[in-house]
C-alpha cells in the first residue's frame, strides 16, 4: 500500500498535525478532515489527507519548516496540558510567572528558528540564537534555577524540535537524505548556539 494512503490512528494524526487529539477529533466531526471507523469504532485518518490539511495552516515557506515548527509547538503544548511535567524538578522549580515567560520564549525560539532556516541558515542569523539564550538564562537565573536545571528544561524543549524533524522525514513525500541531514545540522547549529549562550551567561554570573 502506498504510504500516503496509509490510515493512521487519532494519536498519530495529532502528532503529524502538531495539535491535541481532541482538536483532530473536532475537525473530523466538523468535516474538515476525512476519517473512517474501524470495526472497534476507532477513528482512522488517511496520511495524505493530514498532510494536505497541515499545508493549509499557513503560507510561510518552506512548507517542511513550517510544519516541523507547528508540530514541535503542538507537542510541547500537549505535554504541558496533559500534566507530563508536574514531577520534573526543573519545571516545578519555576514560578508561575517564569513558566508563562518560558511559553512566550518558546514561541519566539521557534519563530526565530523558522526564520533562520527559511533564509538559508546564514551564520549571521545565529546572533538571534545568542540573544534568546541570554534572555532565557536571565529569566531562569533570576528565578533561582541552577544551570543544570536550565539545561534540562532546554533539552526537553529542543527534543520536540528534533523529534518533529524525524516525524516529518517519515511522513512527507520522499526527499533526499542529504536534504534532511542538512536541515538537522542547521537546527542543531541554532539550538547549540542558544545552549552555549545560556551556559556562558551562568558562567559570567
Amino acid at each position: 500500500m502506498n504510504e500516503q494512503n496509509e490510515w493512521v490512528s487519532l494519536r498519530r494524526a495529532a502528532e503529524i498535525l502538531g495539535v491535541h487529539p481532541a482538536t483532530v477529533r473536532n475537525w473530523a466531526d466538523e468535516g474538515k478532515i476525512a476519517s473512517r471507523r474501524t470495526p472497534g469504532n476507532h477513528r482512522r485518518f488517511r496520511r495524505a489527507d493530514l498532510l494536505q490539511v497541515a499545508q493549509t495552516q499557513g503560507d510561510l515557506p518552506p512548507v517542511e519548516v513550517k510544519l516541523i515548527i507547528q508540530n514541535a509547538l503542538g507537542q510541547t503544548r500537549m505535554q504541558i496540558g496533559d500534566g507530563a511535567l508536574i514531577d520534573a524538578p526543573w519545571y516545578t522549580a519555576m514560578s508561575d510567572t517564569t513558566r508563562s515567560a518560558m511559553r512566550s520564549r518558546g514561541r519566539e525560539v521557534l519563530e526565530a528558528l523558522r526564520s533562520y532556516l527559511a533564509s538559508g541558515a546564514p551564520d549571521e542569523k545565529l546572533s538571534h540564537a545568542i540573544l534568546i539564550g541570554q534572555q532565557y538564562a536571565t529569566i531562569l537565573h533570576s528565578d533561582g534555577l541552577t544551570l543544570p536545571q536550565a539545561m534540562r528544561g532546554f533539552f526537553y524543549f529542543s527534543d520536540f524540535v528534533i523529534n518533529s524533524i524525524l516525524t516529518w522525514s517519515e511522513v512527507t513525500p520522499p526527499r533526499s537524505a542529504p536534504e534532511w541531514a542538512s536541515l538537522l545540522r542547521h537546527v542543531n547549529a541554532f539550538m547549540n548556539t542558544m545552549l552555549l549562550s545560556i551556559a556562558e551567561y551562568y558562567q559570567e554570573e
